[in-house]
């Protein structure tokens, strides 16, 4: 526990400007970004007599081990600074709003050449339409299925229409009417670009005037005694009141609002948002945030706003249960006329209390669950600890796992778990060769030392690299037993690594090794510092695997290219990259293969024959049926090796 007055900087130093200022502790890791109309006088507050600190203020200053500062010209430029700031540094002491799930969004990629409409979970690139975030995948993949029967428009990856624009096929979706098929040109791409927009734009809330025309189409095919016509353009006008009842009208005048519902109390709060888009709930997010300062419910809302617009567009209006402090601040950043305030009245303040109803059962529900993981977790952490007679519980662990196939396609990986928890962010995987993939001591000779020699910070390395490596773990583990341990252990001694501790897993027991003894640890069997270790072991194996067998399927998609002469490494990438499978490039002309870099008629001529002759000669009696080794599917991710069966990750 550090004093603060060992790094309070003098007062008259300090500037009197609008600025952020960071707390970082003593590995150099950002603690806690703040900003401040005036940076003296709000910082010479954490520097007062602890005794008259808040109980999570005195606790961040005393871990802290200096602070720093950066002037801007207005609390606009504050305002933003320490939103990309604690977006960068993630500080543990900062109120930190996370979603408390995972929320699908529908894209339309307009900034295709064909655009494509897909459901994801991952960020949106510029130019894509966005509709959501929904509550659930379920609804809306019905609600995709149903719009595809109207506006038949692309939703297949670039792998498959690639793959049907060199076969002239459609895929099956093009087939059953549910894509327009500009991969063969059964429409033109301006066609489909302004399908596309009609989907947006029915999307959007513009509903009326398509479900008009249909209903007018319908009437005169019946008219015109056309019944089939007649009949799929019922169906179709069904699909689309179907798409529009999933969406009830909540405000009856067309309002384009946010909703904001706070619920906290001393240690946490819950965040519910509701996006209403032409009068109806389009979306619905959530937020949990732990309350690490003295954070108030106006200045959670500006947190959650600033969450909300500092990287995204608002709506006209947006409406919240207590205005934000710095409000003309956060209008600022909004960028544009937004009516911010608290409903007094009518129907808004009637569901402005529903989202804050939803908002307390949220915090509830995650009170109760974080009561359990919180007591599990600390639990195991210090029960580990105590087996392993650390000084104190580990809060941040490391743990190695070694993965290949008979000695070939070696790699490692690191996780990474604080405070009982995966930090993905901080997961590295390492591609071990030469000496080093001879064995797995070996490797994991190699690997150790690697991540060791980031932690000894040398001073050739830049400051993005010891970020990503962020601060030292309390303990690494690596998976195996006594031999694993002491290669482990070597790094360490060659390195003059002691701050760190060590320990090995061995699968066959799950028992505990540590460097130089004779006996291993048994941790009881229901023991929550065994589960804690087998879910790290767990998952840095998973995390091995994974890029091990994305390493063997190139491997063994590029094996099938060896031998023919002329066709070094670089042309087989170059191959495997125009056509992707093996299969791709013997079904190709030779005037195709020569459009890639590097392979001229000659070398086109050799590659054909001896691809086309590898098929021949596996025909004949005595051998295998010419099946090519590895089938693939792009619509699936996956590669199926025929000679054992096996889903090979891509």
């Amino acid at each position: 526990m550090a004093d603060p007055a060992t790094y309070r900087p003098a007062t008259g130093t300090i500037p009197t400007r609008p600025g952020v200022y960071r707390f970082r502790d003593e590995h150099g890791r950002v603690i806690y970004v703040g900003k401040a109309k005036n940076l003296r006088q709000r910082l010479v507050n954490y520097f007062q007599d602890l005794s008259v600190l808040h109980e999570r203020t005195r606790r961040m200053v005393t871990t802290a081990a200096s602070v720093e500062w950066t002037v801007v010209g207005t609390e606009v430029e504050a305002l933003t600074l320490e939103y990309t700031w604690i977006k960068e540094f993630d500080p543990r002491f900062n109120v930190k709003f996370r979603d408390d799930k995972s929320y699908p969004y529908l894209v339309l990629t307009m900034g295709e050449k064909v655009p494509r409409v897909h459901i994801t979970r991952r960020p949106r690139a510029k130019g894509d339409r966005t509709f959501g975030p929904y509550p659930q995948v379920g609804a809306i993949r019905e609600t995709l299925d149903l719009m595809l029967r109207v506006f038949p428009i692309r939703s297949c990856t670039a792998g498959v229409y690639r793959r049907a624009e060199r076969s002239g096929r459609p895929c099956l979706l093009g087939f059953i009417g549910k894509c327009a098929a500009p991969c063969v040109g059964d429409i033109s791409e301006e066609e489909h670009r302004r399908l596309a927009e009609q989907f947006a734009d029915f999307m959007a809330g513009n509903t009326s005037k398509y479900t008009r025309r249909i209903e007018q189409r319908m009437k005169a095919a019946a008219a015109a005694m056309d019944y089939e016509t007649a009949a799929g353009l019922r169906d179709d006008l069904q699909a689309l009141e179907k798409v529009m009842e999933k969406n009830s009208v909540v405000l009856s005048d067309a309002t384009d609002a946010d909703l904001i519902g706070l619920a906290q109390d001393e240690l946490e709060a819950s965040v519910q948002v509701f996006h209403v888009r032409g009068g109806r709930i389009r979306g619905q997010r959530g937020w949990t945030a732990e309350i690490l300062d003295d954070s108030s419910g106006p200045d959670l809302i500006e947190r959650a706003m600033t969450t909300l617009y500092a990287e995204g567009e608002a709506p006209r209006e947006v409406l919240v249960p207590i205005l934000p402090t710095n409000r003309e601040q956060v209008l600022q950043m909004m960028g544009r006329t937004v009516d911010l305030r608290v409903p007094q009245r009518g129907e808004k303040k009637d569901l402005l209390r529903t989202v804050g109803e939803n908002a307390t059962e949220a915090l509830r529900l995650h009170r109760l669950k974080r009561t359990g993981d919180l007591t599990a977790r600390t639990k195991a952490l210090e029960d580990l600890g105590e087996a392993l007679e650390l000084a104190e519980p580990p809060l941040r662990i490391e743990c190695f796992d070694i993965s290949h196939s008979h000695g070939t396609n070696v790699v490692g990986s690191q996780v990474v778990f604080e405070d009982g928890l995966p930090k993905k962010s901080e997961y590295r995987r390492y591609s071990v060769s030469g000496a080093a993939a001879r064995d797995d001591t070996a490797s994991m000779y190699d690997v150790i030392s690697r991540r060791l020699k980031h932690h000894l910070d040398p001073p050739e390395q830049s400051e993005e690299d010891r970020r990503r490596f962020a601060y030292p773990p309390s303990l690494i583990l690596v998976d195996g037993g006594p031999p694993q341990v002491a290669a482990a252990q070597r790094a360490f001694d060659d390195l003059g690594i002691t701050d760190i501790a060590l320990a090995g897993i061995a699968k066959r027991l799950e028992e505990i090794w540590l460097p130089g003894d004779d006996y291993p640890v048994i941790l009881p069997r229901t023991s929550e510092a065994l589960f804690l270790v087998q879910r790290l072991r767990d998952e840095a194996h998973r995390f091995a695997i994974t890029y091990h067998r994305s390493k063997r399927g190139r491997a063994m998609q590029a094996s099938a290219l060896d031998g023919i002469p002329g066709l070094g490494p670089a042309r087989r990438r170059a191959l495997l990259d125009r056509f992707v499978t093996v299969s791709a490039i013997r079904a190709a002309s030779e005037e195709e293969l020569v459009e890639v870099d590097g392979i001229g008629p000659a070398l086109a001529a050799q590659i054909a024959l001896a691809l086309r002759s590898e098929v021949e000669s596996a025909a004949e009696p005595g051998t295998d049926a010419g099946a090519d080794t590895v089938i693939e599917d792009e619509a699936l991710g996956v590669a199926v090796d025929m000679a054992t069966g096996e889903i090979i990750d891509r």
